[in-house]
């Protein structure tokens, strides 16, 4: 399995075509009379792993960061990621073709008010834009005097000779058992939820999936069927997927829940609705512009704003709940096996990032239960664990020497999703790595002990991960923690720690807690747990109020901390959680690992 990732990954990640193929793209524009174009790293659905015939960024530019987009003039280039992706994106692109630019400082809007010429006509993909990131655009071309114009085939498609063919990986029906509710009991709900709207484009196959109960694999690492739905407020749901996807048996099982169309009569059928003069919600995160003007072309109502189902979605049942439970414990003793074999095999040997990723994936199959890794281990030795997204190439692999070893890595298991960080000591820790690990300790404590009223954000909950950082005048630039799904997205919304993060967090939802120190040329760390927002009675309050339960089981390097910069609390929970992990991992793990897994989690006390 991992082999066939990497090697894909490799040969997409070339900036020696940049040159050529940017080139090739000018003359194409020059041909369709147009003076640039946005190349967005998206597909129709504004997925974050997209399949192969849609990596259409990476493909021009050599850049395979999950979140990016480029724009390229007549004479001039730039490509725009945010701060995770500031190192690897010098690193994967021409430079002298694309400017690299972070989104955060310079927005492309910004960007294309300042280099957009004066009457040029700048060209976008309405399948790949959405109708917020169209309104910037435009916004951006009045004031540079120039304008915009819809294309009806992606230019790259016309240049790219050996693009990959659509996905058509089979639809599978998601088991009761870990879906808890049955599909034909949340239709109606989601129904229900429109409000003043006829009807709901879910836009989001996240959604799709989840509402209809079926999974898929159209893409990297999430268990997606590519699709869209339509959800009406007084008629039956319309599932709109390709039929080659869809076995005899699922076909009936979805038409007892729908009407299955293929997904060229979507854009024909909101026409219809138009001409009706029908208001459709379309999800501002996700929705299209070609779809939502094929409404508004006929007459109709669009309601852009959030679709239901994504909160729906985040609170997880009863039967989620427990299967994320099962599957961290799982998972908890494969890299547990991992850890031990890596402290045998990594002192003083020639491992490298690569061979870690392949033992470490070894020992997530060896549970019989693996269906994918949830996204492309990190997997950062010395100067490459400072890039926040880094991802090992032929190129890249390092061997893993003394210093610290960042290793980021998750699964995708039928009963859960799980996301866990390590950072690992090879040899002994410098005086400065223990006090910075240990400042990133107290962040992840702080949060992991958190307890916050009903109705408050993530937001107003990260700064307690980053306090220990700030005394020190130090910082990270990611969020500190994302929302996750029930075997479905690794990265899920509207939930996470962050300092935007405006969502409230309510029981159900499961979260990153993952905060970082990144010294850039030198190493990385981050120490990362899944945490689930649950309910807490507080004697004498006076409020609902919530707090976290942490899922991931797994030792934190102890080699790495500095105990005297933990206050007995802090101290007091890492014992705690280190005694829960040896209570719950050790009878799932052999005699040898069982031994190590008792030296890895000991008691430390303030004097060590």
């Amino acid at each position: 399995m991992f082999q066939a990732l990497f090697q894909s990954f490799t040969e997409s990640a070339d900036p020696s075509h940049g040159a050529a193929r940017a080139k090739a793209l000018r003359a194409e524009l020059q041909r369709l009379g147009l003076h640039g174009f946005i190349i967005p790293r998206a597909d129709e659905h504004q997925n974050e792993y997209v399949p192969a015939n849609a990596e259409r960024l990476a493909w021009l530019t050599g850049f395979t960061g999950s979140a990016g987009l480029a724009i390229v003039l007549a004479d001039h280039a730039a490509i725009f990621v945010d701060g995770r992706y500031g190192l690897q994106v010098r690193d994967q692109v021409d430079a002298r073709v694309f400017k690299p630019l972070d989104s955060g400082q310079v927005s492309p809007d910004a960007w294309l008010e300042e280099n957009l010429p004066k009457g040029a006509m700048l060209g976008f993909d309405p399948w790949l834009t959405t109708p917020a990131s169209l309104e910037r655009y435009a916004k951006a071309a009045r004031k540079a005097g120039a304008d915009l114009a819809p294309v009806s085939d992606n230019p790259i498609d016309a240049i790219w000779a050996d693009r990959p063919a659509p996905p058509l990986a089979p639809v599978r029906l998601h088991p009761r058992r870990f879906a808890g509710v049955e599909a034909k009991r949340k239709l109606p709900n989601i129904a229900r939820a429109l409000e003043d709207c006829d009807a709901l484009l879910v836009s989001n196959p996240h959604n799709v999936a989840w509402a209809f109960n079926i999974r898929g694999a159209d893409v990297p690492h999430t268990p997606l069927p590519l699709c869209f739905a339509l959800i009406r407020a007084n008629a039956n749901p319309t599932l709109y997927i390709d039929g080659r996807k869809v076995s005899e048996p699922v076909r009936k099982a979805l038409s007892a829940l729908a009407l299955v169309q293929e997904p060229g009569q979507l854009a024909a059928n909101l026409q219809t609705l138009g001409g009706a003069g029908a208001r459709v919600r379309f999800d501002a995160a996700t929705a299209p512009v070609k779809l939502v003007e094929a409404l508004k072309s006929a007459g109709g109502q669009a309601d852009i704003g959030a679709d239901p189902i994504t909160l729906m979605k985040a609170c997880k049942n009863t039967a989620e709940i427990a299967g994320a439970r099962a599957a961290h414990l799982r998972d908890g003793a494969a890299l547990v096996n991992f850890l031990c074999w890596f402290d045998a095999n990594a002192r003083g040997s020639k491992l490298t990032e690569v061979e870690a990723v392949q033992a470490l994936e070894s020992f997530r199959r060896d549970t019989g239960k693996l269906k994918e890794v949830s996204f492309p281990t990190i997997s950062g030795a010395g100067a490459n664990g400072a890039i926040v997204h880094y991802r090992v190439t032929e190129r890249t692999n390092a061997k893993i020497g003394k210093g610290l070893f960042l290793l980021d890595s998750g699964a995708q298991y039928e009963d859960g999703t799980t996301d866990v960080t390590r950072t690992i000591s090879v040899g002994k820790p410098s005086a400065e790595m223990r006090d910075r690990f240990t400042r990133v300790l107290k962040g992840h404590i702080a949060i992991a002990r958190a307890v916050f009223p009903k109705g408050a954000n993530g937001a107003q909950i990260d700064s307690f991960a980053r306090q220990a950082l700030w005394e020190a005048g130090l910082d990270y630039d990611h969020g500190t923690g994302h929302g996750v799904g029930a075997y479905l997205s690794v990265h899920e919304g509207p939930q996470n720690i962050s300092k935007r993060g405006a969502c409230p967090l309510e029981p159900g939802m499961i979260i990153s807690n993952e905060p970082g120190y990144y010294k850039t040329g030198a190493y990385g760390i981050r120490i990362e747990n899944l945490v689930l927002v649950e309910k807490r009675q507080i004697s004498g309050g006076e409020r609902e109020t919530y707090g976290f339960e942490t899922l991931t089981l797994a030792p934190i390097d102890l080699a790495c901390v500095e105990p005297k910069l933990l206050s007995h609390d802090e101290l007091r929970w890492l014992n705690a959680y280190h005694a829960r992990v040896r209570k719950e991992l050790s009878p799932l793990v052999s005699p040898p690992v069982r031994k190590w897994l008792a030296l890895a989690t000991k008691p430390l006390t303030r004097g060590a």
